[in-house]
């Protein structure tokens, strides 16, 4: 029978090897989880680089100064990390630990060569998240948000469908009442989506009041939160419920707190950006009649590249304006030149939808349309509250015209009803 000193070595050497295996799965997890975080920030980043402007002022973007060196980071002790962070004046929580230092390892060498942009997007981008965000009552801090999510690229698409600069799913767009249809995503407008984010983290903390269980629920969901809450026995603290939580969201909360560290110290890791001019300097102006970008370019020499660079959200070169008011942003030197000619673009606009009408349907959950195609014809569904009127109008035909189509001798139709409204 084994007596008490060995039982007792035994179960310290037992319990220490538990602790060991533990702290290097959290380690593993922590390398895991950052990993796949830059993975897609640099993706984003990408994509952002290989739009219109951007690559044309390719040439004029050169990182210099010193590389980062990731022997002097690691021969920091934690206490600098603490310090830097305690100093930092935010009301959502800088908490320090090895999760959040192998984020801040992370991004300090995906930014490397990234952060002349990074900054110049955020000087461009800040003032509008900062307004927003303060006007919903959410933390100024959270703006950094858009850095993890998408880089601060507003064409950025997620493999899961997620779009803009704040990542809106379909779903959620919708219930924040932004219009996601073949024409328009306002998920990639940066104004109404920073509305809608605003809206949706400020509901999410009166769900949880606590700003990092609202961040964390803004990644994988409410029900994703509780039910890790519920899992941990009750606890309401993210580092508590971690355990619980899907890997990607586990990496998400630290994935913020690197960032904001970052950016708000990367001088003292040896990093000094470029400046970089934001490539354009744009103003809006708002629209009552439809707009395509074929006209716009034709009367005021903006490319179309260019247009679709500073409009994200419309995305078949078209703008609906004529069903309720949109906006259009344009190059600022050229926006007197577009009001002037504006009769001119509306009247050749006109004339091409007469000529091949624009079909405006909403997009469902899967990204498919109302619209059916088969070998004699194509077809609308009917949707809740449609009329004859409005599905005619959104198909280029008269109500006469919809009616001789379809055989119909009256005005009603049903929701799930199948119209054809193209022989």
């Amino acid at each position: 029978m084994m007596n008490l000193k060995v039982y007792r070595t035994v179960m310290l050497l037992v319990v220490m090897a538990a602790s060991f295996t533990a702290r290097g799965q959290q380690q593993e997890d922590a390398f895991v989880s950052s990993e796949l975080m830059s993975m897609h920030f640099a993706e984003s980043y990408d994509s952002l680089l290989n739009s219109y402007y951007f690559l044309r002022h390719k040439q004029s973007r050169h990182h210099r100064g010193q590389e980062f060196s990731l022997d002097d980071f690691d021969r920091l002790p934690d206490s600098v990390f603490i310090d830097r962070l305690q100093r930092l004046r935010t009301v959502f929580p800088m908490t320090f630990n090895s999760e959040v230092r192998s984020h801040i390892r992370f991004y300090l060498r995906v930014m490397e060569s990234r952060l002349g942009i990074t900054i110049m997007q955020q000087e461009h981008y800040f003032p509008l998240f900062e307004e927003t965000l303060n006007r919903h009552g959410v933390p100024d801090e959270i703006k950094y948000l858009t850095i993890v999510e998408s880089a601060m690229n507003p064409q950025a698409t997620s493999r899961v469908g997620a779009a803009g600069l704040w990542q809106f799913m379909y779903s959620t767009g919708k219930v924040y009442d932004l219009e996601v249809n073949s024409v328009v995503d306002e998920r990639r407008d940066p104004v109404k989506s920073s509305t809608a984010a605003a809206r949706y983290l400020r509901d999410l903390h009166r769900i949880f009041d606590d700003w990092t269980l609202a961040v964390a629920a803004y990644n994988c969901g409410p029900g994703n939160i509780n039910k890790a809450i519920a899992r941990s026995g009750g606890k309401c603290d993210f580092w508590q419920i971690y355990p619980y939580l899907p890997r990607e969201t586990r990496g998400y909360v630290p994935s913020l707190i690197a960032v904001i560290y970052v950016m708000n110290h990367y001088g003292e890791h040896g990093l000094h950006p470029e400046h970089v001019e934001y490539p354009v300097r744009s103003d809006t102006v708002m629209l009552d009649a439809d707009v395509m970008f074929s006209h716009v370019a034709k009367y005021t020499g903006v490319p179309i590249e260019a247009l679709r660079v500073l409009n994200p959200q419309y995305r078949k070169d078209f703008i609906p304006a004529s069903s309720r008011p949109y906006a259009i942003t344009l190059p600022s030197a050229k926006v007197e030149h577009f009001i002037a000619l504006q009769d001119s673009i509306h009247a050749a606009t006109r004339e091409s939808l007469r000529q091949r009408p624009v079909v405006v349907e909403p997009l469902r959950r899967g990204g498919g349309t109302a619209v059916s195609h088969s070998g004699s014809g194509r077809y609308h569904t009917v949707r809740k509250g449609e009329t004859l009127s409005k599905i005619a109008s959104r198909y280029g035909l008269s109500v006469a015209q919809l009616k001789k189509l379809n055989g119909l001798k009256r005005d009603q139709i049903r929701a799930g009803q199948k119209l054809k409204v193209k022989a």
